[in-house]
């Protein structure tokens, strides 16, 4: 089985303009020759065509930050899989805590979207990670293992392998805190020992990202965990130069 190649992925949420991407487009150009990672660009709806003629000839792909569970119908403002990959679409973030917390996201819900992430020819990162209450309270296992647990019910470990895990600690988010190289692996270690349980050779192929405040200055202690694949990087990835250093400082492929 090959190994795992790292994986980095940007998550622009509620930001950007044509003229700013624009910019962020010609410096990620400039700079994206020789990545080392795979690379993800999630930006909001109305800018993913504009990613995919502006990433064409790049190693990155495009991604979304989020879809609907259903295939079509009376459902106004959501977006389909399909509406997705026909704007050159080849990724989506599903389950981000922001969604979760903001929109009520359930379990469920977030496992039936990787579903139909799947099912539609999108490649899902799938998010996961505690509140800072429930870290304080010991529960950062259960809480994993438990969201793990129902997207894995839903579509298998191995459909996984075309996609990503993101551990998200939600206390390290947007925060400027972040949890020590030792304790993002921890957690890392558990999920892919989750895998194991259910599939070895799924564990052994599925990238897990680690998505909590990275930046430059501490993406390659972090990268260099044996379990830590990339990350899903969120405020960093706003510059350029700092998402491709981000990239820059993945080891190599792991597994």
């Amino acid at each position: 089985m090959s190994a795992r190649r790292p994986l980095v992925a940007a998550n622009w949420k509620m930001n950007g303009s044509i003229a700013a991407n624009e910019q962020w487009l010609a410096e990620f150009r400039a700079g994206a020759k020789n990545l080392g990672s795979d690379a993800v660009v999630s930006a909001p709806y109305p800018y993913l065509a504009q990613l995919w003629v502006g990433l064409k000839g790049t190693p990155a792909e495009v991604g979304a930050q989020d879809l609907s569970e259903h295939r079509a119908g009376a459902y106004t403002g959501d977006v389909t899989g399909e509406m997705l990959v026909d704007v050159g679409c080849r990724w989506v973030i599903v389950g981000h805590s922001e969604r979760r917390a903001l929109h009520g996201e359930s379990n469920e819900r977030v496992a039936a979207k990787a579903a139909r992430a799947l099912d539609a020819g999108l490649r899902p990162i799938v998010c996961i990670g505690e509140t800072l209450a429930e870290r304080e309270a010991g529960r950062t296992h259960e809480v994993v293992r438990t969201q793990l647990a129902v997207v894995l019910a839903a579509v298998g470990a191995a459909a996984l392998e075309r996609g990503a895990i993101a551990y998200e600690p939600v206390w390290a988010i947007g925060t400027g805190r972040t949890a020590t190289p030792a304790q993002a692996q921890e957690v890392h270690g558990a999920i892919r020992a989750q895998l194991a349980a259910a599939d070895p050779g799924a564990a052994r192929a599925v990238r897990v990202l680690y998505g909590g405040s990275v930046k430059p200055a501490n993406a390659a202690e972090l990268f260099a965990q044996l379990d830590i694949d990339g990350g899903l990087i969120g405020g960093a990835s706003l510059i350029a130069r700092d998402f491709l250093a981000i990239c820059a400082a993945v080891p190599r492929p792991k597994g």
